[in-house]
């Protein structure tokens, strides 16, 4: 019987790759420390000036946007504000007498049957009227509401 050597099976003569180096292995260019800082240096300068001009163009944004915020507001607050008319300052007039007549306290139902307005519309007159009266539930019955003069 005759002994074979393994190693002239597995391999059929000289490997092509023992006596090859990679081009990423060899040195091109040989550059010094400070070099290589200049190079990185000129290659980033332009993202970081364009970086600073984005960072300035975005502080400019955030202050507009912050004063159209507030300027918003204070349209929202124009346009809440509800001015009464002409006719809800009379009946406004008309239901302060009629709460002083009684006091300075009644029920909002018998408040609007003695001025003879609808629901909607007394509503109305006492959203209007928020600065001089108040109202509250009754203590005894948390269905019926209390009007009181400021």
């Amino acid at each position: 019987m005759e002994v074979v050597d393994t190693t002239q099976i597995n391999t059929f003569g000289l490997s092509p790759k023992a006596d090859f180096a990679s081009p990423s292995e060899e040195p091109i260019f040989v550059l010094t420390r400070s070099q290589l800082k200049t190079i990185i240096q000129e290659a980033t300068a332009p993202i970081l000036l364009e970086l600073q001009d984005l960072r300035a163009h975005q502080e400019e944004d955030i202050e507009r946007l912050a004063l159209d915020i507030a300027h918003d507001r204070q349209r929202l607050a124009r346009l809440e504000k509800i001015e009464p008319q002409p006719m809800q300052r009379d009946r406004s007039e008309i239901l302060r007498a009629l709460l002083a007549a009684n006091g300075g306290k009644m029920l909002a139902k018998d408040a609007r049957q003695k001025m003879r307005l609808s629901k909607e519309l007394f509503s109305m007159l006492i959203a209007s009227m928020k600065d001089d009266i108040d109202t509250k539930p009754l203590h005894s019955d948390k269905r019926k509401l209390v009007l009181t003069l400021k």
